[in-house]
């Protein structure tokens, strides 16, 4: 009889563990949007702007980064002097600049498709997460650059590439102290790629990371502007005349 009450006991674990799981990392996410500002004043936001350098070869190249609700977004750079769209998103069209001839250009049906899954991830794919049709995971405790953190994977969407359907999966450090993102990892061509996030500072009531570290380059914020006034044509391809 005490052996089959284990037993049962062990089941019952084992039924469960999913569960509690699936809520620790929940209870995670809430934390850190409640820690960095609150649900509710995340939920107001309407767009971000910042105004950025990033380290390249040794050159500082001035940045804005704009990214709205609605799905719009923008990456301009300044390069010796001469301001370029590196990319843009109207909420259905993809665009960058050749760098080599300076032209504008349309992305490909299989990228723009890409964005338009990922565009409403906003402020990140983390807020409402379930409403999206992701998924979260809570991997454990792991110690990154000497920070305990709790390690959740997110299941997006699936991509696209070559026509072929992959998997969107990413794994995000959440400090355990201030429960806030520090890191995250994303597989992109064959190899596994590293962002960092620190020196949070408070914008309005809402905390942003002010120094990450992207693809290799380092990335400080000058300033963040919530709410930013914008146009259509900022997004715009621009058609030749």
């Amino acid at each position: 009889m005490k052996t089959l009450k284990t037993l049962i006991i062990a089941l019952l674990v084992v039924a469960i563990a999913p569960i509690a799981q699936a809520q620790t990392a929940d209870e995670i996410i809430t934390s850190y949007f409640e820690n960095t500002g609150g649900m509710d004043a995340w939920g107001e936001l309407e767009g971000i702007k910042m105004t950025a350098t990033a380290n390249a070869q040794g050159m500082e190249i001035p940045v804005d980064i704009i990214q709205m609700k609605d799905g719009r977004q923008m990456v301009k750079i300044n390069l010796q002097g001469q301001e370029i769209t590196q990319f843009a998103f109207d909420g259905e069209t993809m665009w960058t600049t050749n760098f080599m001839t300076g032209e504008a250009e349309k992305s490909d049906a299989e990228t723009t498709a890409n964005m338009k899954k990922t565009a409403g991830d906003f402020p990140n794919p983390f807020y409402n997460y379930a409403d999206r049709g992701y998924q979260v995971e809570l991997l454990g405790k792991e110690t990154k650059e000497g920070t305990e953190t709790y390690k959740i994977k997110l299941t997006q969407k699936p991509t696209m590439k070559d026509g072929i359907e992959e998997d969107n999966i990413s794994y995000h450090y959440f400090d355990t102290e201030n429960m806030v993102i520090i890191s995250s990892e994303s597989e992109a061509n064959g190899q596994m790629a590293t962002n960092t996030m620190s020196d949070y500072q408070e914008v309005d009531g809402l905390y942003f990371p002010f120094d990450m570290g992207m693809v290799g380059q380092n990335i400080t914020i000058k300033e963040i502007v919530l709410n930013p006034e914008v146009t259509d044509e900022m997004f715009a391809f621009p058609e030749k005349k």
